[in-house]
């Protein structure tokens, strides 16, 4: 079975370079093949929405909204349950490919095998 990658982000436009870091790495092993489900919890939810990704700008970086691309073309994205209602985000609001779900299946990722985890 292959390896796969569990990468949650906790940081938006409150910590750019933290964020920006996180979706690379997500890119970069969709790009090399790697199983990927990017997970945005706290300020990241707001990525999960139409036209929010372009609006992060980091010098000397790839744009989140291409690496966003990058990531639904291979890979999982989930907006935290509890992190899209506290900000008033329903499934409707998001990209198409992007989805809600909750701890429970973070947690049941995490624990498949041959599973990498990362946090942000």
């Amino acid at each position: 079975m292959a390896r796969s990658m569990v990468i949650k982000v906790t940081a938006g436009s409150d910590a750019p370079e933290r964020c920006n870091q996180a979706f690379t790495v997500a890119a970069a092993a969709v790009a090399s093949g790697v199983p990927v489900s990017l997970w945005l919890t706290g300020e990241s939810a707001w990525y999960g929405l139409p036209g929010r990704a372009e609006e992060l700008a980091l010098p000397h970086a790839t744009p989140l909204a291409d690496l966003l691309d990058v990531v639904l073309t291979g890979g999982r994205v989930t907006v935290c349950t509890q992190c899209a209602a506290r900000r008033d985000i329903t499934q409707d609001d998001l990209i198409d490919g992007v989805r809600i779900a909750g701890a429970s299946t973070f947690v049941e990722e995490v624990l498949g095998d041959q599973v990498q985890a990362l946090v942000y």
